[in-house]
């Protein structure tokens, strides 16, 4: 996805709001340099997600910290964990368990912290469960998602958010319930708050998942070019790659992957949102097919 005016004063609002809880005093200096090279990025057509890898490379140094979300994932983790029975009870009374998967996979997307777009702390969440399950998805290509699942043997499903992935781990048993290797994509390197390998161990989904690769390195979403060797290994047998979130979007929708790509996101952003042809606010399941 192509960055936007937008993309400017959210990038700057992340990087404030993980300077301070870094707690190391260099929010000024942060947000400064950070803007600095923001600027000197921003050029027309370049891609947001790499805009935004680069800047908080950038601020990651200046914090001198190389994973400022720690506890904050921990606690997201936690009480994401708290309504997991609840989403389950959800699944098995539904007709069609693999579409309510689908929805409950996408209420941990809201788990999106210091952006202004989302929610800014865990504690947050419970107070929407309720609603964000009722919401439903109102810009579904389920069918053609279903289709790719059903005539696929092997399934790449790529991690967003740490609190998230609590409810990913439904819509994964779904899936390998119909016969399917699943294999898990976590981040290469911590990164805002998404799911690296030590996350991912943390909540077992190593035992949820038939194999866990990563992107390989410090990478808004996907990097444009994935070196690790276990993440190719699997590609190529893959007939598809479930991703999980905006960042995930941003970086490859404009990309050519040599299987379908199938987008799930809560549209939280005008650019996003914009992107999609949707209202922000929008649940989305888009499948992007091979061209």
């Amino acid at each position: 996805m192509k960055a936007s005016a937008d993309c400017g004063p959210c990038l700057m609002k992340r990087i404030l709001f993980q300077s301070r809880i870094a707690g190391t005093g260099r929010e000024f200096e942060a947000v400064k340099q950070c803007m600095g090279r923001y600027s000197e990025l921003m050029v027309e057509g370049v891609c947001s997600a790499a805009i935004a890898t680069d800047v908080h490379a950038l601020c990651y140094r200046i914090m001198d910290n190389d994973d400022p979300y720690l506890q904050m994932k921990i606690d997201a983790d936690r009480i994401a964990e708290q309504y997991l029975p609840l989403a389950q009870r959800f699944i098995d009374s539904s007709e069609d368990r693999l579409h309510a998967a689908v929805r409950v996979s996408l209420i941990g997307n809201i788990m999106d912290f210091g952006s202004g777009i989302a929610i800014d702390s865990p504690d947050e969440f419970g107070r929407m469960f309720d609603s964000l399950l009722n919401q439903g998805i109102e810009s579904d290509e389920f069918d053609m998602l279903e289709q790719l699942i059903s005539s696929s043997s092997v399934i790449l499903y790529a991690f967003d958010n740490c609190g998230e992935s609590q409810f990913d781990k439904l819509l994964i048993r779904e899936i390998k319930a119909l016969g399917k290797r699943v294999v898990g994509v976590v981040r290469g390197a911590p990164i805002l708050n998404d799911v690296t390998m030590e996350d991912a161990l943390r909540i077992g989904l190593d035992r949820e998942l038939d194999r866990i690769v990563s992107t390989g390195e410090f990478a808004i979403g996907f990097p444009e070019h994935v070196g690790d060797p276990g993440f190719q290994e699997e590609l190529a047998s893959a007939g598809l790659l479930i991703t999980k979130g905006m960042a995930n979007y941003e970086s490859l929708s404009d990309y050519d992957m040599p299987v379908p790509v199938v987008f799930l996101l809560r549209a939280k952003c005008a650019p996003v949102a914009a992107s999609l042809n949707v209202p922000v606010g929008t649940n989305v399941v888009r499948v992007k097919r091979v061209e």
